[in-house]
């Protein structure tokens, strides 16, 4: 018979898949926070698997909710007449409702997880008054939702003379306009790859 201490195993099981399904989108947030934007990208191979590891946080967690609510069977041949222990708060219903909410927080991360991206600087009111404007579309591998766009777009912010840019996880792409008097596309690149993602291609087109 599946214990209470298995009902346990199962909640922490489905805490580990719902962690590892996010994990693509949550080292960006990391990565921003601790400074070290090179960790970016170390958990984009997850991205694939992201689907199936929800699916199966979901059953995980589901069926612990079953062995926590489905009716239990006493024995009084094995009694030993002592009043039966109360569960611990670890194996109780509240800390698995605790644990189904934060399962959820973490599998619909990428849908909130701009808001913790500090707003980039808007350069877009140069862009009517620069005679060498250029535009430069980089292929970037790596990118696997909103965070990881807005984690490059932080980055592009910092650079003097990138005037606009626009990145997208479903393209895999960014397109940088930018002043090329005042800056080069390998020091673009550079500030993209700050991020832990890999510049494939690049491709440009003048805008004089």
């Amino acid at each position: 018979m599946i214990s209470i201490k298995s009902s346990g195993t199962f909640t922490g099981a489905g805490v580990l898949t719902a962690i590892a399904a996010s994990l693509c989108c949550i080292t960006p947030v990391i990565a921003l926070l601790a400074g070290s934007s090179s960790i970016a990208a170390n958990f984009s191979w997850i991205e694939p698997a992201r689907s199936y590891l929800i699916g199966l946080s979901i059953a995980v967690l589901a069926f612990a909710w079953y062995l926590k609510l489905k009716p239990t069977k006493t024995n009084d041949i094995d009694c030993n007449c002592e009043t039966a222990k109360k569960p611990s708060f670890l194996q109780s219903r509240t800390f698995l409702a605790i644990i189904t909410v934060f399962a959820a927080l973490m599998m619909t991360f990428p849908l909130y997880a701009k808001m913790f991206y500090p707003n980039p600087k808007e350069a877009t009111t140069a862009l009517a008054v620069v005679d060498y404007k250029q535009q430069v579309k980089f292929t970037i591998q790596g990118m696997t939702c909103e965070a990881c766009e807005e984690h490059v777009n932080n980055e592009l912010s910092k650079v003097n003379g990138v005037l606009a840019y626009k990145s997208s996880y479903a393209t895999r792409s960014s397109f940088v306009t930018f002043n090329k008097s005042k800056v080069d596309v390998k020091t673009i690149e550079a500030a993209i790859k700050k991020t832990g993602y890999k510049v494939k291609a690049l491709s440009c087109c003048d805008k004089n």
